[in-house]
């Protein structure tokens, strides 16, 4: 389905948490998501929830850095008619919205201490009380939290209550950063060049885009990325993106900057070379390795060791078939 699908990569990790995702789904078990800022947190979570038997049921997420103190309990748990000044009529709260399917708790690092204790609770014991109602009700929801910051760490500093973060954490999936996810870059510029080009087939990255966008730090992870992709479809006059059609804050000077040795430069660009030849060798060869280390000329443990270098996991490319009319590989159907 199209949420699993938007998980690109060939990064192994990033491999591991897709493979365990249909365990992770079929569970009711709390799932704390860990991740910076743009890596596909709450796309993960949906995943999770659309996977598993809670599916034909409402995904709620909730922002808790948005649940003021005060309405706190009305907010989560809804209200009687007169619970409370300006409660004129009874009120579904976030928790019976969810009824069935999941709770998203975003940003769960944010919970104000009370709002920590009242989680807690509900996370416990699964009953809630609207306000103004004497009937406890029944929670029926699996609840899934997504947060950016290092939790264990906030625990510590007695920031964060352990017990609520033990509930949290049942199973805990750390989302790698972009830029630690080596070869990964093109692959996703492509997924995403895919879904915004205006015509098919879409734009080509041209080498030097291809090189921009490897050096580049990815501050913002997938979502930056995305929206450079997003940014060059629409900007882009012919069949080839160019580096001034990324939008990026400019890559190109920084590789110019005059404190940038001759060595430097030169190998920053054998590099992006490199890494954009053995992704290149992987599609064609279907992961062989050694059929790829035939076609490229070299020994096989040498090709190895420069696949290790880059980050290219051959398993990823295991199953692929040839598109001759675009001279690219696609997954075998």
């Amino acid at each position: 389905m199209e949420t699993v699908a938007a998980l690109v990569g060939q990064d192994p990790r990033l491999l591991e948490i897709i493979r365990r995702l249909p365990a992770l789904a079929d569970n009711d078990a709390t799932v704390l998501v860990n991740g910076e800022t743009g890596t596909g947190k709450e796309l993960l979570a949906r995943a999770l929830h659309y996977l598993g038997p809670r599916a034909p049921f409402p995904f709620v997420p909730i922002n808790c850095g948005a649940l003021p103190d005060t309405l706190l309990e009305a907010e989560l748990f809804g209200h009687e008619r007169g619970a409370f000044t300006d409660a004129r009529g009874p009120r579904t709260g976030l928790v019976r919205e969810a009824n069935g399917g999941t709770l998203c708790l975003d940003e769960v690092d944010s919970l104000t201490p009370r709002a920590q204790v009242v989680l807690l609770r509900l996370l416990q014991d699964h009953t809630f009380r609207p306000v103004g109602s004497s009937r406890e009700q029944r929670a029926d929801v699996r609840f899934i939290a997504v947060t950016n910051a290092p939790l264990p760490e906030r625990v510590a500093a007695g920031a964060f209550r352990a017990d609520l973060y033990y509930r949290l954490s049942v199973y805990t999936v750390n989302l790698p950063p972009l830029r630690e996810r080596g070869g990964d870059v093109p692959l996703l510029a492509e997924h995403f060049l895919r879904m915004y080009a205006r015509r098919d087939p879409p734009p080509q990255l041209s080498a030097a885009a291809v090189a921009a966008l490897n050096e580049h730090d990815w501050p913002g992870n997938v979502r930056e990325l995305e929206n450079a992709m997003l940014r060059a479809a629409q900007s882009c006059g012919g069949d080839v993106i160019e580096v001034e059609d990324l939008g990026l804050p400019f890559v190109a000077a920084a590789r110019e900057t005059p404190g940038s040795s001759f060595a430097a430069l030169k190998r920053r660009a054998i590099e992006a070379f490199e890494r954009q030849y053995l992704l290149a060798l992987m599609r064609r060869t279907a992961g062989n390795v050694t059929r790829a280390a035939r076609a490229a000329g070299k020994d096989r443990r040498d090709l190895g060791r420069l696949l290790k270098k880059h980050g290219v996991d051959p398993r990823a490319f295991t199953g692929v078939s040839a598109s001759h009319d675009r001279g690219e590989m696609r997954p075998a159907s």
